[in-house]
C-alpha cells in the first residue's frame, strides 16, 4: 500500500480527506513538526479559511522554510483550496502576508456585482492546451467542487511560466481549477467533496498518474446561464435528525415544523423515515449535491464530546463525499458538570468529525438584534463572526425561518413589505416576513431583510432560506420570498420548504435567482420506504392543487427520489447540472480506475 504524509495546521475537515485516501487505497502518516518533512517521500497540503492566517499558521509553527524546501526537492506534492493558494505569490485577501512564492501571481476577489460570492458549488476543471490526455485524472466534462471568494485568474503569467493549467468559468471570469508542473500538483476545489470525479484525480496523484488516456474525448462546453459561467445549481438533500420516543436518533419530517404524525386515537409519534447515515449515503450515491443534517433535539443532558450527532458525521463521512452541513447547537454550550465550551469550539468539534459547514439559527438573529441595537457595529465575539474569522465565511450557513405576516398596506408597518400574488384572509395585498427563533416557535420584530444583511456583514457565507407557511405543503418553493432575499444579499442563498415534486425544482431554478434548492421530506416517502433507480420511482397520489407556485393549497403529493429530481431539471431546465449526479456510483474496488 503507497504511502502519503498529511500536512495538517489549518484545515477545517480534515476526517473527510483521511477518509477519501483511504478508499482510493493510500496509508497516511502526519507530519508533527517541521523536521518530519525532510524525510516525508509525498505530501499533501490541505486548507480552509483565510489565506493570511494559513500563511501566518504555517510561519509560526516554523513550517514555511521547510515546505519550500520540500517542494523544492522534486518530491510529489499536493495541494488543496488554500494549499493552492498558498502557493503563489500573494492574496489580495491579506495583501501583507506574502505566500510561499512558488508560482508568480495575486489571487482576486470574484466580482460580486453580477453574482454571488463566495462561489460555491460544482464548477469544471477543464484543462487548457488540449484534451487528447487526463491531466491527473481529470476530464473536461466533470464537475468538481469548489467553496471560495479568491481566486487566481488565468493570465499570462501564469501560462507563461511552463505549468499546465486546468480552468473553471464563474461569471465573466475564469480561474485556475487545478495547477501542475514536475513535481507539483494543486486544486482549488475540494477532490474529496468532489465525488467519484475528485476520488480519480486524488488516486491519479497518489499513484504518480500525471497524465493518463482519456476514456471519452466530449469536450466540455462552457455554459453562459444566466452569466454563472460552469457553476452548476445545487440540489441539496436535507435530513431533520431527531430522537423518538424510544430514544433512537431517527430522521423525521416536519409540517409546519411538526414532526408527530397524529393517530386516529389521538396519540401521536415522531415521523421515523430512517436512520441517518444510512439516508445519507444513499442520497449520495443517487445524486445529491450536498447532505444537511438538522439536528432538531437539543441533547441537554450530554456532554459535547459525546453528542449522538459527532458520531453521525464520523460514519457518514466514510462513505458520503460531497459536502457535508451540521445544523442546531451550534452556540456556546455548557456540560453537565459546569464546563463552559464557546461556539468555535463546538463547531471545530463538527468539522473534525466531518462537517464541511455549519448552519446557525437563533444565535444569528440574537446576533443580528445586538447589531441593529449597538448602530450596525461589529462585535467580533458573535457565533457567526467567530467561526467565520476561524475558518472563512464559506463554512458558515444561516438558516433563517420567517413566516408571512400580511398587512393592508405598506405604512401599515415598519417592517420592508412586498407586494404579494397571494392576498391574505382579509384580502391584504402585502406582507412582511416576520423571524422566528426556537423553531418557528417565536417570533421577533425582525423582517427578513435586516437578518439577512446582518448576518452577511457579519461574515455568513450562505442562506439557508426556509419559510414556516411553507413547510411540509409540497406545493411549491416561495418564490415571492426567495427573490426578496436574493435581491437584499450578495452571498449565495438556498431555498427550502414546500418542495413536493420534482418540478417545483424546475420552477425554483427558472424563475428565481436561488443558487440552491433543498429537499427534506419529499426525498423518500412517508412510510418510510425510499425509492431509487433500481426499484423504480414509488408514488403515492393524493390531493390534487394547484401545483407548483400555489400558496397555501396543498400541489400534487408524490414521493419521490434523487435521481428522479435530477432527471427531470436536467430535462426541463437548461442548467449546467453535475454530470457525476446523474451517473450511478461506481465504488473503488482494489486497483479498479475510480469512475466519474
Amino acid at each position: 500500500m503507497s504511502k502519503v504524509h498529511l500536512l495538517d495546521t489549518v484545515s477545517g475537515n480534515i476526517c473527510s480527506l483521511v477518509n477519501a485516501i483511504e478508499r482510493v487505497g493510500c496509508e497516511i502518516e502526519w507530519i508533527k513538526s517541521p523536521e518530519d518533512l525532510a524525510t516525508a517521500e509525498r505530501v499533501i497540503f490541505p486548507g480552509v479559511g483565510n489565506f493570511g492566517h494559513c500563511m501566518q499558521t504555517l510561519s509560526n509553527a516554523g513550517y514555511t522554510e521547510p515546505l519550500k524546501a520540500f517542494i523544492n526537492s522534486g518530491k510529489p506534492f499536493m495541494g488543496i483550496c488554500v494549499g493552492l493558494q498558498a502557493l503563489f505569490t500573494a492574496s489580495q485577501e491579506s495583501p501583507s502576508t506574502p505566500g510561499l512564492g512558488i508560482i508568480p501571481g495575486t489571487l482576486r476577489l470574484f466580482d460580486s456585482a453580477t453574482k454571488s460570492v463566495p462561489h460555491i458549488g460544482w464548477n469544471s476543471a477543464a484543462t487548457r492546451g488540449g484534451i487528447e490526455r487526463s491531466f491527473y485524472g481529470l476530464c473536461p466534462y466533470s464537475k468538481y467542487y469548489y467553496v471560495h471568494s479568491y481566486a487566481m485568474p488565468v493570465d499570462g503569467g501564469v501560462l507563461a511560466g511552463g505549468w499546465d493549467v486546468a480552468t473553471g468559468v464563474y461569471g465573466e471570469e475564469e480561474f485556475v481549477g487545478a495547477i501542475g508542473k514536475g513535481n507539483v500538483f494543486a486544486t482549488q476545489f475540494h477532490p474529496e467533496k468532489s465525488g467519484t470525479a475528485g476520488l480519480r484525480v486524488l488516486k491519479a496523484f497518489l499513484n504518480d498518474l500525471c497524465t493518463s488516456p482519456l476514456t471519452d474525448v466530449r469536450v466540455a462546453e462552457r455554459a453562459e446561464r444566466s452569466g454563472l459561467g460552469g457553476l452548476t445549481r445545487r440540489i441539496i438533500a436535507c435530513l431533520d435528525v431527531r430522537t423518538n420516543d424510544q430514544g433512537d436518533l431517527v430522521v423525521t419530517k416536519g409540517d409546519q415544523y411538526d414532526v408527530r404524525e397524529k393517530s386516529a386515537e389521538g396519540t401521536s409519534q415522531v415521523r421515523n423515515l430512517g436512520k441517518p447515515v444510512e439516508l445519507a449515503k444513499r442520497y449520495f450515491e443517487d445524486g445529491a449535491d450536498e447532505i444537511t443534517f438538522l439536528n432538531i433535539t437539543s441533547f441537554r443532558n450530554c456532554p459535547l464530546a459525546d453528542l449522538p450527532m459527532l458520531e453521525i458525521l464520523r460514519q457518514t463521512s466514510k462513505t458520503v463525499f460531497v459536502p457535508l452541513t451540521i445544523g442546531g447547537g451550534i452556540k456556546d454550550i455548557t456540560d453537565p458538570d459546569g464546563t463552559v465550551h464557546p461556539a468555535l469550539e463546538v463547531a471545530t468539534l463538527y468539522f473534525k468529525s466531518g462537517a464541511d459547514k455549519v448552519s446557525i439559527g437563533t444565535d444569528a438573529v440574537t446576533a443580528a438584534e445586538e447589531y441593529y441595537a449597538s448602530g450596525e457595529c461589529l462585535s467580533g465575539n458573535t457565533t457567526i463572526e467567530t467561526i467565520s474569522k476561524a475558518y472563512g465565511n464559506q463554512a458558515v450557513v444561516v438558516s433563517v425561518d420567517p413566516k408571512r405576516v400580511y398587512v393592508a398596506s405598506p405604512s401599515a408597518t415598519p417592517h420592508t413589505t412586498i407586494k404579494t400574488a397571494f392576498v391574505g384572509p382579509r384580502g391584504e395585498e402585502y406582507c412582511w416576513y416576520q423571524c422566528t427563533i426556537r423553531g418557528g416557535r417565536e417570533g421577533r420584530d425582525m423582517d427578513v431583510h435586516q437578518l439577512v444583511r446582518a448576518v452577511e456583514a457579519m461574515g455568513a457565507g450562505e442562506i439557508l432560506l426556509n419559510c414556516i407557511d411553507k413547510d411540509g405543503s409540497n406545493s411549491g418553493f416561495d418564490l415571492e420570498l426567495i427573490d426578496a432575499v436574493k435581491g437584499t444579499i450578495r452571498i449565495p442563498v438556498i431555498a427550502s420548504s414546500g418542495a413536493g415534486v420534482p418540478e417545483h425544482f424546475v420552477e425554483v431554478f427558472e424563475k428565481t435567482g436561488s443558487d440552491a434548492a433543498l429537499g427534506a421530506g419529499m426525498v423518500v416517502s412517508s412510510e418510510g420506504v425510499h425509492s431509487s433507480a433500481s426499484e423504480g420511482i414509488s408514488s403515492r397520489e393524493g390531493a390534487v392543487g394547484e401545483g407548483c407556485g400555489g400558496w397555501g393549497g396543498v400541489g400534487e403529493r408524490r414521493w419521490t427520489g434523487m435521481v428522479e429530481i435530477r432527471e427531470v431539471v436536467i430535462a426541463r431546465v437548461q442548467l449546467d447540472i453535475c454530470p457525476m449526479a446523474v451517473l450511478p456510483f461506481i465504488p473503488y474496488c482494489g486497483s479498479a480506475r475510480v469512475a466519474s
